[in-house]
């Protein structure tokens, strides 16, 4: 009687203990982040992200976690130099003071990156933090993020992290497009 209590324990303490998440990291290689925004004069400026860290978080419940890092100081316009100058001012991503976004989304379940939906989270851009939705695309293969991109889309209005400047000249929505492979884990 006493050993099967004491292997209940063992088994309630064992189910209860967290371990680490194992991540898979984004290969930046072979991923890319980017972004959109529109004049009032119907320019399309597309300019990408080309420095950032990111990882699915596998947790212990079997669900996901994306965490994702961008230095908005690397932003770039590409041909643009003027406007790529402009987006690291105070007027957009004031990459001095804030030199990182970051995203981190709710656990989700694996699915989702086949089935595509909503990606719920929270944004942080310019020391403002905010609950952001971004939409998965269904997947083009059985396992994407491997044998094809995982296609991730949303919009985010400006005004919302503080980029009231220019309203005049820029639309406020700016539309962040994300096409994410995953590193192969090391044999």
């Amino acid at each position: 009687m006493p050993c099967a209590v004491l292997v209940c324990a063992a088994l309630a303490a064992a189910a209860g203990a967290q371990e680490p998440a194992a991540s898979v990291a984004f290969d930046t290689d072979r991923s890319w982040l980017g972004f959109e925004v529109r004049t009032r004069f119907g320019q399309r400026l597309v300019g990408e992200f080309p420095h950032y860290e990111g990882a699915v978080e596998h947790l212990p419940d079997g669900r996901h976690r994306v965490r994702l890092r961008v230095a908005t100081g690397e932003a770039a316009i590409p041909g643009r130099p003027r406007y790529t100058g402009w987006m690291h001012g105070q007027s957009f991503f004031d990459s001095v003071r804030y030199p990182w976004m970051e995203f981190v989304s709710e656990p989700y379940a694996p699915a989702l990156v086949h089935e595509g939906g909503p990606l719920k989270g929270r944004l942080s851009l310019r020391g403002v933090t905010r609950d952001q939705e971004l939409e998965v695309a269904p997947a083009a293969c059985a396992r994407p993020g491997w044998d094809c991109d995982i296609q991730v889309g949303g919009g985010i209005d400006r005004a919302d992290y503080g980029m009231r400047e220019w309203q005049l000249a820029l639309a406020d929505q700016v539309r962040l497009e994300v096409r994410v492979r995953l590193r192969e884990a090391a044999p």
